[in-house]
């Protein structure tokens, strides 16, 4: 296993899906986790079980939307050697159905929160001359996704974030990376599937999209992350990893 011994981390949308997957695998590494959620309840579950599974943790309401949290957020955790911008919404659209107020609640939280994400602890990574900034993107973000509209388009724009980012930070010990997940079995994709005439058969729809014809888990995805975020990984900066169970390996239907 990759150790984040001695080290803190801090992880935005932490209550649920593959942020909570995350940190519980860099507490399992020895990270001292800061779960940030907008939803307390949730938050404070996530921390309750890391510490009873032996790991250090604590709960921050963190609301990526709102400037003035993060403004707090910095004053309680200035000192964080790895932060992922996690937090995430979805939407189903087409460029024809979607409306404004769709693409706007889209950016707001994937794009603008994820700016907020790094804007907020990157300048005291650069002056500590160390740090790791990890953001979650999507394979909507390195292709086209049907009916995915809004969410597609906001991953791309965090693509970019990264890749840019990275560059400009690539001399300062700071290093900045995404990943790309697949389709993922998260709390989110489970009350979509409840939304289907036939829950059973979009379930198996979805896993057929996948090169290997499954979804994968929050953990596998979770796998990932401690790699990237971990001192292995030191050479790696600017990188956009599918973990996709092959799915951008080859044409794939990209199907909702």
């Amino acid at each position: 296993m990759f150790s984040l011994q001695g080290k803190s981390a801090l992880i935005t949308g932490a209550g649920s899906g593959i942020g909570e997957a995350m940190a519980e695998a860099f507490a399992l590494a020895g990270a001292r986790v800061v779960v940030a959620d907008f939803n307390e309840s949730s938050g404070q579950a996530v921390v309750q079980r890391l510490i009873a599974a032996g790991g250090m943790a604590e709960f921050l309401r963190l609301d990526v939307t709102k400037e003035a949290d993060f403004t707090e957020a910095v004053q309680r955790h200035p000192h964080i050697d790895i932060v992922v911008a996690n937090a995430g919404i979805g939407h189903v659209g087409t460029v024809l159905t979607t409306q404004m107020a769709d693409m706007d609640r889209v950016l707001e939280v994937n794009v603008r929160g994820v700016f907020r994400t790094m804007q907020a602890w990157l300048p005291g990574m650069v002056e500590r001359g160390h740090g790791v900034l990890l953001n979650l993107c999507s394979t909507a973000g390195l292709g086209g996704l049907v009916d995915r509209f809004a969410y597609s388009t906001s991953k791309h724009a965090v693509l970019g974030l990264t890749r840019s980012a990275a560059l400009d930070l690539a001399k300062t010990g700071v290093r900045v990376n995404c990943l790309c997940p697949g389709r993922v079995e998260t709390p989110w994709v489970a009350q979509m599937l409840t939304k289907y005439p036939d829950e059973a058969a979009a379930r198996r729809e979805m896993a057929a999209t996948q090169a290997m014809g499954r979804m994968g888990t929050p953990k596998e995805i979770a796998a990932a992350a401690l790699f990237l975020v971990s001192d292995e990984a030191s050479y790696l900066t600017g990188v956009a990893l599918p973990v996709d169970g092959g799915w951008t390996a080859g044409m794939f239907p990209r199907k909702a």
